[in-house]
């Protein structure tokens, strides 16, 4: 009961938010439902005076309410299948996320964007965009503030490489009688599920393919998701560390109160779709799960979004969006140089 009384407000208000901005997103998958939630709700924030009695609610909505949905989001992952169909696009795969994470550790370091922002921007253009920006940033303690910073950049080169990437495939010379190097190329270089199933969806469209080049896409972005789980193990490994290092002396450090015990529960979400569905179960039976997690993405960005002073996000914007463009061109360059050595286009 003290539960709802103390949380019930903040709660509720990012359900309002929440609710129509999964449905907008729906209508508007180039955006998505986390976008809109994220700047609905610093907008929001602007006209509330005092918030005081839902604060409470809103923290625990953008940290525990995203835990849970990055552990919902494993039961989307059936890894025998991802790793099967994506074995000739993984050359590819860890060209890419190691060139945009390098370059987010470069950057970070020659012009001093803040760690953690670098490390959600640079994972976030490796990985799968605000899915992996979700998972990462509990691990790394990052705030609502930094989330939201990075949620941003991503989304704007989201945007752009859903609108300029068909023209430009037309351009370099991709094949046009199969979707094949389109279908791993927008796998591969574009950061979010939705804006790689615009991309791919256009490419089909522009030269009557059915779902071909869609089948192909997705498929490599599943792949590509996949490495959330490694990256967010070694980094979970570092902050545990850091903190045992950081501690003072003599003090008992519990590792039980700073490991993010989430992610391990996110891989057996993982393991246990892999063997059920290897068992017979029809991988169907999952979705109203995977969609459960996409919704509680949706409501976590819309208290990240409440817990965000837009003024201070723009002025302090210039930098990571250097950081997005300069993983964007990275990425983008690997994944048609990979796919040139290896006689895919």
């Amino acid at each position: 009961m003290n539960f709802m009384t103390k949380n019930a407000k903040g709660l509720l208000l990012c359900l309002l938010i929440a609710i129509p901005s999964w449905f907008l997103g729906k209508q508007f998958p180039i955006i998505g439902g986390a976008v809109i939630a994220i700047i609905t709700g610093m907008i929001v924030t602007l006209f509330l005076k005092d918030k005081s009695t839902l604060e409470s609610g809103i923290k625990f909505t953008s940290k525990k309410i995203l835990q849970w949905a990055v552990i919902l989001l494993g039961f989307g992952m059936n890894l025998t299948v991802i790793v099967q169909t994506g074995r000739q696009s993984l050359p590819i795969i860890i060209s890419t996320i190691a060139t945009s994470l390098v370059i987010a550790y470069v950057m970070h370091k020659t012009i001093h964007i803040p760690g953690k922002i670098s490390t959600l921007v640079g994972v976030g253009s490796s990985i799968c965009g605000g899915s992996a920006i979700a998972a990462t940033a509990p691990v790394i303690d990052a705030d609502d503030e930094e989330v939201a910073q990075a949620i941003s950049v991503i989304f704007f080169f989201n945007v752009l490489a859903a609108l300029l990437f068909p023209t430009f495939g037309k351009l370099i010379g991709f094949a046009t009688e199969t979707g094949e190097a389109f279908g791993i190329f927008a796998g591969t270089a574009v950061n979010d599920t939705s804006s790689v199933t615009a991309a791919a969806s256009t490419w089909d469209s522009m030269w009557s393919l059915g779902s071909s080049t869609l089948d192909t896409a997705v498929t490599v972005k599943l792949t590509r998701t996949l490495a959330i789980i490694p990256i967010t193990l070694v980094l979970a490994f570092i902050r545990t560390q850091n903190e045992k290092n950081n501690g003072e002396a003599g003090k008992k450090v519990s590792l039980k109160k700073i490991f993010p015990f989430f992610i391990l529960y996110f891989v057996a979400a993982s393991i246990i779709t892999t063997i059920a569905v290897s068992l017979g179960v029809d991988a169907s039976v999952f979705s109203p799960i995977k969609e459960l997690s996409k919704f509680f993405i949706v409501l976590a960005m819309a208290a990240i979004g409440l817990n965000t002073n837009i003024v201070k996000l723009i002025k302090m914007g210039g930098k990571p969006i250097v950081m997005g463009f300069c993983c964007w061109i990275g990425i983008t360059g690997i994944s048609l140089l990979m796919q040139r050595l290896l006689g895919i286009w």
